[in-house]
């Protein structure tokens, strides 16, 4: 996928999708925020969403959290 994005660019789109993706965490899982970091940044998901060729930072929030809460309920991405 060629992207019209610079590098910071993509890392900040990233970077804002973790803090939303942190935030439903606490949210629906009720986790402080050190653990809701903790179980984000150990996933495969984060792991997929910092490879830019996936694409999921041009993801909704919404969306990629099916991902995680998929991961973190059968413990596999779908």
């Amino acid at each position: 996928m060629k992207s019209r994005l610079t590098p910071e660019q993509i890392q900040l789109m990233k970077d804002e999708l973790s803090t939303e993706l942190v935030g439903y965490l606490v949210d629906d899982f009720h986790y402080t925020p050190a653990q809701a970091i903790d179980v984000f940044y150990t996933s495969e998901t984060f792991d997929r969403l910092q490879e830019s060729a996936t694409g999921l930072y041009y993801q909704s929030p919404g969306y990629v959290y099916t991902f995680l809460r998929n991961e973190l309920f059968s413990g596999q991405v779908m």
